[in-house]
């Protein structure tokens, strides 16, 4: 099998990924963009049919043409991580190995998807999927929708939404109304965050409230929320229901980087290493943050790849940003409502059809496993483990390669590319 050979290679084509990229593409090693995405920008500038790529995104790719040693490989999947610094990829359906020096780890964030009874009806999704699908040209005009969950990523869905022609009936926040007001009230600290919350904002904002049932026959129709012990039930056709973004670590843990415990996020020093000499990682695969501290976190992680050490102005960035995202954790901080746990009949692995009630009769998430087959759907277990590490205080789930489902003769040259089969 042909072996691509690069300096650095970087996983993930968001703001982290494309800052590192810019640096390191600049500096004239060889460098490979990876992103499964069919176009880069990740989640936050992501294009579709009819959207132009934001104006960041457009000034990124016109300096990258300019570059005949940055290879991005878009519509990219990172299938298996055989060692030895290499990648077994599926581009364009075929095979193929990349050969790195060094690596950049910008794999992002997932949204955490929590359950309640009738989640599994058609227009349910997370409120980070909902902005996706009308980014990719999914149509909502007239839809009277119900963003609902935790976070600041529940104002840039509904707006997204409206903007497209639906009906935003409601913003559903968990967290209490005292905790977001003087999160927006320490936003002075931030300009640029105030004027964009101030461009974001709803008067239908409701604070402590949580959604618990979707209703509907053949899909959405309604939705209860629940506030303060009393609920109230909305017409709706569409449900947009996400609890915050949790690191995608998937990779950094197949290659042996350490994460930390309290949030799962990869480990990383001052430069952006990991717990693996040649391993770098920037963004929210280090901890949730936001597009101005994962650009520069990308910038910092490039330099040091490259041997060089960051510009002090980078470094206080980073502490900024940082102090900003700890405002953010703290604020949105999953409330006991959020956290209870639904019926017993609730489904909890939406790919194996498996309810809560048949996870919790096991004592931990191998057990629960082998005996219901929860979380060996497509998913890997990445939406059901972290539900479960919710719910039940297991460790989150570990995917295995396959990281993402691939054709049988990437399987078949992942086996020949490994001591080992992969499965």
């Amino acid at each position: 099998m042909n072996i691509e050979r690069v300096d650095i290679a970087i996983v993930g084509a968001g703001p982290a990924g494309l800052s590192a990229a810019r640096i390191a593409a600049r500096a004239g090693v060889r460098v490979a963009l990876i992103d499964d995405n069919p176009r880069p920008g990740g989640q936050i500038w992501r294009q579709g049919p009819a959207l132009a790529p934001a104006a960041p995104l457009r000034r990124w790719l016109d300096e990258a043409h300019s570059h005949a040693n940055l290879v991005v490989m878009n519509a990219t999947k990172v299938a298996a991580a055989p060692g030895d610094k290499r990648f077994l990829l599926e581009r364009d359906g075929a095979p193929l190995v990349l050969a790195y020096s060094k690596l950049i780890l910008a794999t992002g964030a997932r949204e955490r998807l929590l359950p309640f009874e009738g989640w599994t009806l058609p227009g349910v999704t997370g409120a980070g999927g909902l902005q996706a699908l009308v980014k990719g040209g999914m149509p909502v005009r007239g839809e009277r929708i119900v963003v609902a969950g935790s976070g600041p990523l529940l104002l840039a869905a509904a707006d997204t939404a409206r903007r497209h022609g639906a009906h935003v009936v409601a913003v559903v926040e968990q967290a209490p109304l005292a905790r977001v007001a003087r999160f927006v009230a320490a936003l002075a600290l931030t300009p640029g965050k105030l004027a964009q919350a101030a461009r974001l904002g709803v008067a239908c904002y409701r604070t402590g409230s949580v959604v618990v049932k979707a209703h509907g026959s053949a899909r959405v129709e309604a939705v209860t929320i629940r506030a303060r012990g009393r609920t109230q039930t909305l017409e709706a056709d569409r449900i947009a229901c996400g609890y915050g973004l949790v690191p995608n670590v998937t990779l950094a843990l197949a290659l042996g980087c350490a994460t930390d415990e309290r949030d799962g996020a990869i480990h990383v020093d001052d430069s952006q290493r990991t717990s693996q000499e040649h391993i770098f990682a920037a963004g929210e695969c280090t901890g949730i943050g936001g597009i101005e501290l994962a650009s520069v976190e990308g910038a910092i992680a490039a330099h040091a790849a490259l041997g060089v050490a960051a510009d002090a102005r980078l470094v206080r960035e980073r502490e900024r940003w940082r102090a900003f995202a700890r405002r953010v954790a703290h604020a949105f901080e999953l409330g006991a409502a959020a956290r209870a746990m639904p019926s017993p009949d609730t489904v909890l692995c939406r790919c194996e059809d498996v309810s809560i009630a048949e996870v919790a009769a096991h004592a931990n998430w191998r057990d629960a496993k082998i005996q219901t087959r929860c979380g060996m759907g497509p998913c890997q277990g990445r939406v059901c483990g972290e539900a479960a590490s919710v719910y039940f205080g297991w460790p989150r789930a570990v995917a295995r390669p396959p990281f993402a489902p691939v054709r049988i003769d990437t399987l078949i040259a992942a086996s020949e590319s490994t001591e080992t089969p992969v499965s």
